[in-house]
């Protein structure tokens, strides 16, 4: 008995001197994030409470918008996050970048997310919609954060420069001004005034110009995403009739001849046109043709129609207030009529971040990459 007695005490005595060990020891470090800050601009692909306060069709702060997100109806066009919001997740972000609109003071030194529904590259784009933030005012709004940001710094000008060049920008426009511009002939003139080809001309000429403003105010580590088959959302599918294809292909080639201008555009600027910066291009029109293709393996069962919508392919009317979406969101490949579901954009974030070169839709590095150089 007395042996029995003696064992107890001395497991009890070590089991205490485990705890008191472990006690002592500090708790683990929050994992630091590989970039300082991380900015975005964009449309509501993007846009996670900008349109909040506006007066615009293009919101999103109401159920079921958010019904997998930890703070519901934040004004996210999906059920739970975004692309960027899994991308700042992997890039060690531990809270979502802000809205633009609710950034204030120290937090902007880690950086703001500029985006708006409706958005595009030409100033009147999304017009039809309501007020949004166009590209060049999201441009004009991070000029004036980078003034906010020099107060931080001293005035420090160099320094702030030094901090800038290590963040990561991203940027994904285009998409309005086609879906919103140019083929709504009923409310633009776009489509008379110019051709497929030219269009895509003079988008790229304003987007170049916007691009190198971001660059002239520090960017220097950019993401550029290219517009998807925008041919082959619910919203397209709702309103097609074509006999020889599934998708709209008129507005998928319109779209191809945009991308490829886009990515020469990035080797431009890599090749010595903007010194010292790193430009990578995202390929989303391979991404979504990709996900259509290996549907079935990549877990998505519905690929034509929204989760959440009115009328055929849920794309007549995108999601309503209240209205009961599908059940299992993970099914779907598309959230409404427009946007991509949450496990969308999670693999999409994934595949960008870390692929290799040969099956990830990023060139000429993935961003895991750009964020060491």
């Amino acid at each position: 008995m007395r042996k029995f007695i003696d064992i107890v005490l001395l497991v009890t005595w070590v089991w205490l001197w485990l705890i008191a060990r472990a006690c002592s020891q500090p708790p683990p470090l929050p994992r630091s994030p590989q970039v300082p800050c991380f900015f975005i601009f964009g449309d509501s692909l993007v846009d996670n409470g900008n349109n909040n306060g506006i007066l615009t069709l293009a919101r999103a702060n109401y159920m079921p918008y958010g019904i997998d997100f930890p703070q519901g109806s934040t004004g996210r066009f999906t059920n739970g996050r975004t692309y960027v919001d899994a991308l700042a997740q992997l890039l060690g972000f531990t809270n979502n970048i802000p809205p633009y609109a609710r950034t204030r003071g120290p937090a902007i030194l880690r950086g703001a997310n500029f985006a708006s529904g409706a958005a595009g590259i030409r100033e009147e784009t999304g017009s039809n919609l309501g007020a949004h933030t166009s590209m060049n005012e999201q441009v004009a709004n991070f000029g004036n954060v980078v003034l906010q940001m020099r107060s931080f710094f001293r005035g420090d000008v160099v320094s702030l420069n030094s901090y800038l060049s290590k963040c990561i920008f991203y940027s994904g426009m285009g998409s309005n001004d086609y879906l919103n511009n140019y083929f709504m002939p009923d409310f633009y003139s776009t489509s008379s005034d110019y051709t497929a080809q030219a269009f895509a001309a003079v988008l790229l000429q304003d987007y170049a110009r916007q691009l190198t403003q971001l660059y002239a105010l520090g960017a220097r580590k950019v993401i550029v995403t290219a517009v998807g088959q925008i041919g082959c959302i619910p919203y397209q599918l709702a309103r097609y009739s074509g006999n020889n294809s599934r998708c709209n292909e008129k507005i998928n080639n319109a779209i191809i001849v945009f991308n490829t201008g886009l990515r020469q555009l990035v080797d431009h600027f890599n090749c010595g046109q903007l010194p010292g910066a790193k430009f990578v291009y995202l390929d989303s029109y391979k991404s979504s043709h990709d996900s259509y293709q290996n549907a079935a393996s990549l877990g998505f069962e519905v690929i034509d129609k929204g989760c959440c919508g009115v009328g055929r392919n849920n794309g007549q009317i995108t999601c309503l207030p209240l209205q009961q979406p599908c059940e299992d969101r993970r099914k779907y490949l598309f959230w409404d009529a427009f946007h991509p579901t949450e496990m969308a954009n999670i693999l999409l974030a994934k595949a960008t971040y870390n692929g290799d070169s040969q099956s990830s839709y990023t060139y000429p590095m993935n961003i895991q990459q750009l964020t060491m150089i």
